[in-house]
């Protein structure tokens, strides 16, 4: 019982944080000098990133990070962890960040600035080369972390899952 009201809990919230997105976007095209209407421009680095649908609902709909790009985050991940690259900056309680936004990433304050970096989920085992963006406040709280990047390592999604994270 416990595990469905936390799964209704988890849709509610996911709903929500979808709505509130599509209040703040604005998907009107741009007009052209000539009148004609021009395509949106994808966000910044090469169109990974894409916000998903403001109908989006369910995980599958919110996570627009490509099966390449999950494994590619994934491979360079291994590649560190074999090679004993990065130095690991300490564990810490991770909750899915906001669904909306796209990317593999992780916001800590186990960091001050923005870099790149790894993350290890001991319980699989797995890891996934990310962003680590900072977060106010103390070392001790905890991080979030987007969707994409919860499912590579496989860590449950309605849980509080440690991960070790790493700086390159």
């Amino acid at each position: 019982m416990k595990q469905v009201f936390g799964l209704v809990l988890v849709g509610l919230s996911l709903a929500g944080c979808a709505q509130l997105s599509q209040q703040n976007q604005s998907d009107k095209p741009e007009m052209g000098s000539s009148g004609q209407i021009r395509p949106m421009a994808r966000p910044q680095g090469g169109g990974a990133s894409v916000k998903p649908p403001a109908t989006a609902r369910t995980v599958e709909q919110l996570d627009t990070t490509t099966v390449a790009e999950k494994n590619a985050a994934e491979t360079a991940a291994r590649k560190a962890q074999k090679s004993g690259q990065g130095k690991l900056l300490g564990r810490t309680v991770a909750s899915l960040g906001d669904p909306t936004d796209p990317g593999i990433w992780i916001k800590t304050p186990l960091v001050s600035k923005p870099s790149k970096g790894r993350v290890v989920y001991p319980v699989s085992g797995k890891a996934v080369q990310l962003d680590l963006i900072p977060l106010d406040g103390p070392a001790t709280a905890g991080s979030r972390m987007s969707l994409a990047a919860l499912r590579v390592i496989e860590a449950p999604l309605t849980e509080l899952p440690e991960v070790d994270v790493y700086i390159e």
